[in-house]
């Protein structure tokens, strides 16, 4: 089974953290289910950029981005060239490390 690594985020996993991942499960999905709270307002319907992440090793063993994941991480704050949208990035067979941004753009958010 793949290893996922969390990188260290002050607010959403300070300490950063390790966890094993079931391929074909999204990125999303399994921090969730590890108590990573990644932010997820569009319900994971790839309609927003809140669950965007920077995957800094493992991106070629993801699935491949859809038009409409591209489409919106246009919009995402500090797009980067391994910027993916948790939601719609399916784990493979390889290992992953994680960050998660800093910042994030949600008009809605309900942490206010």
């Amino acid at each position: 089974m793949p290893k996922i690594t969390f990188l260290p985020h002050d607010e959403i996993c300070p300490d950063g953290m390790t966890i094993e991942a079931e391929p074909g499960v999204s990125i999303c999905n399994t921090a969730l289910a590890h108590g990573i709270e990644i932010e997820h307002a569009c319900e994971k319907s790839c309609a927003c950029t809140t669950c965007h992440v920077y995957v800094r090793e493992g991106l070629d063993s993801l699935s491949e981005a859809e038009e409409n994941e591209e489409d919106y991480l246009d919009k995402a704050w500090g797009l980067e060239p391994d910027s993916r949208l948790s939601c719609q990035a399916v784990i493979g067979d390889e290992d992953l490390v994680i960050e998660i941004p800093k910042y994030t753009i949600n008009m809605v958010s309900e942490r206010h």
